[in-house]
C-alpha cells in the first residue's frame, strides 16, 4: 500500500505544536503596513490555533 502524502498546501500554512495543537498565521500581516499602526503590525504576526471546526480536516491534510 502506497505511502500518504501531505497536502503540499497545509504543511505551508499550518504547524503542529509539540502538544499537538494547529497554529496558523493571521490575516492581514503580510503587506500594507503603511495603512496600519505599529502596534496592529505586531498583533498580527502572531499565530493563532485553528478553530475547533477546520481542525479535523487540517490535521487530515496534514497526515495527522
Amino acid at each position: 500500500m502506497p505511502k500518504n502524502k501531505t497536502h503540499s498546501g497545509a504543511k505551508k500554512r499550518f504547524r503542529v505544536t509539540g502538544s499537538g495543537k494547529v497554529m496558523r498565521e493571521q490575516a492581514g500581516h503580510v503587506h500594507k503596513f503603511h495603512e496600519k499602526t505599529p502596534q496592529k503590525a505586531r498583533a498580527l504576526s502572531k499565530d493563532i490555533l485553528v478553530a475547533k471546526n477546520d481542525l479535523s480536516k487540517i490535521k487530515k491534510l496534514l497526515g495527522r
